[in-house]
């Protein structure tokens, strides 16, 4: 008999992005098939410390993003770059007392990203979504 294989806190994360992501990525597979989905342990982008209001692209609880859509673009390089979601795991855990929780959270987050991207309100895609 095999043991159970360990997973670390973020890898337990990227596998509940995953499958929180999987029945969206049904149910549009064609719109999505260009867009990437990312993790990051924390936000890194800078915001402005007088900003009452994040751009459209950010889901936030308050001033804490909690994942943000980024558009395709070009690389310093000048290469073509894909868009993507990215969720960011500390704000996200931070929230969550536990897993079930977490992955509510997380099908929020992705729901309220997706429709961003695809320029839909987000009950179109859940009719239960609250934010």
């Amino acid at each position: 008999m095999d043991a159970p294989r360990y997973r670390t806190r973020a890898e337990s994360f990227d596998v509940a992005v995953l499958e929180a992501y999987a029945p969206i990525l049904h149910s549009y597979p064609e719109q999505l098939a260009n867009l990437d989905i990312a993790v990051d342990t924390v936000p890194r982008m800078r915001l402005r410390a007088d900003m009452t209001v994040l751009p459209d692209e950010i889901v936030a609880d308050g001033p804490v993003p909690l994942g943000r859509v980024i558009p395709a673009g070009v690389d310093p390089q000048g290469r073509p770059t894909r868009a993507r979601l990215v969720l960011f795991r500390m704000p996200v855990e931070q929230r969550c007392a536990s897993p079930q929780e977490r992955d509510e959270l997380l099908t929020g987050i992705l729901t309220a990203l997706v429709a961003q991207y695809l320029n839909l309100d987000p009950r179109d895609i859940d009719p239960g979504f609250q934010f």
